[in-house]
């Protein structure tokens, strides 16, 4: 797709300086900017590539006074960082606006189709399937029987979606996200041999819900894994089954949550934090990456450190584990002062 810098300037509200006709087709950061790219200043330290970069349009501050002759066509906002996200945005948009249903795929008869909707190649749609309008569904995506999808979702390549599972409005699934699989539950029989325990529930995902690239939420035992609304998950987390997030959580990359959980709202969870089993996560709590969560926290928690301690304690303690081995060789020199006063005596 190609732009001018006339376009990018009225969707911005701008002001062109240099040629309005300018072209571009792909973006760039100022220091690594091409003949045919788009650019944004807004850190007065990489000011200097302006005046050397090859794109061919840059987003600037109207503030913004050149001390030497640029090449570049400027577009002049009020705020050229917002500005670029702006058109960030409606770039995206505009490269996801997919219309229409590819060949091949498969579609139940008693499934039911929204209107202005996308399903890429070798998508399958099960039974009972509902889907609401202006979804998108990419190549290979597995929508499993009795599954309802609301409006405005986006289901990326390769995502999976078993049986009886529900995703309400505005939800965007990454590629290799897996909604509803069982959970893991087994149980030792006579013969000391583990077997598996049928997960019956499903799992809710509700409004405005994104979830990263090969995240992994497990169906129910009994009842529902439930995600609240507009929770944020990263990539490569691991819900378990019976988990219930709170609205607005967010959760960081490789973090896994055990069985039966419950995690409030407005949490904010670190990378590589480890939860276990049915314990009760409060509100506003904040865990720190790495941490590991063995027992229930109270609302506005902050913790750090495995098994996980309040923040400040942890930092204090740090300090004394940084210097251990100092502490160490101070108690070896003191019993062996003891050791010498003995022997003298």
């Amino acid at each position: 797709m190609k732009f001018t810098a006339k376009q990018i300037s009225d969707i911005l509200e701008g002001e062109v300086e240099g040629n309005p006709n300018e072209e571009v087709f792909k973006l760039s950061k100022i220091e690594e900017g091409e003949k045919g790219s788009l650019t944004f200043l807004s850190n007065p330290k990489y000011t200097s590539f302006l005046y050397t970069t090859n794109a061919s349009v840059a987003i600037v501050n109207k503030s913004f006074i050149p001390e030497k002759e640029i090449s570049t066509t400027l577009i002049k906002v009020d705020d050229s960082y917002k500005a670029f996200s702006t058109l960030l945005e409606y770039y995206n948009q505009v490269k996801l606006n997919k219309t229409g249903i590819e060949k091949p795929h498969f579609i139940s008869e008693s499934a039911i189709i929204g209107t202005d909707i996308y399903i890429g190649a070798f998508s399958y749609i099960g039974d009972n399937v509902i889907i609401g309008n202006n979804v998108k569904i990419y190549p290979n995506v597995y929508i499993g029987d009795n599954v309802s999808i609301n409006n405005d979702v986006t289901l990326f390549a390769g995502v999976k979606v078993y049986s009886e599972s529900i995703i309400g409005k505005n939800c965007t699934l990454h590629s290799g996200v897996i909604i509803g699989c069982d959970g893991f539950g087994f149980v030792l029989d006579e013969n000391g041999v583990y077997k598996s325990v049928p997960q019956t529930g499903n799992v809710i995902i509700e409004d405005n819900v994104d979830i990263g690239a090969a995240t992994t939420i497990d169906r129910a035992t009994l009842g529902s894994t439930i995600i609240r609304k507009g929770v944020k998950l990263d990539n490569q987390i691991q819900i378990a089954h019976n988990v219930e997030v709170g609205k607005n959580t967010v959760i960081a990359a490789q973090t896994g949550i055990a069985g039966s959980t419950k995690i409030g709202k407005n949490c904010q969870i670190g990378g590589q934090v480890g939860i276990v089993g049915h314990i009760t996560i409060g509100d506003n709590v904040r865990i720190q990456a790495q941490s590991g969560i063995g027992r229930s926290l109270e609302d506005s928690a902050t913790v750090q450190g495995s098994p996980a301690l309040p923040y400040s304690d942890y930092n204090k303690s740090y300090v004394h584990f940084k210097n251990l081995s100092k502490l160490v060789d101070k108690v070896n020199e003191l019993e062996k002062k003891l050791t010498t006063q003995k022997e003298n005596r």
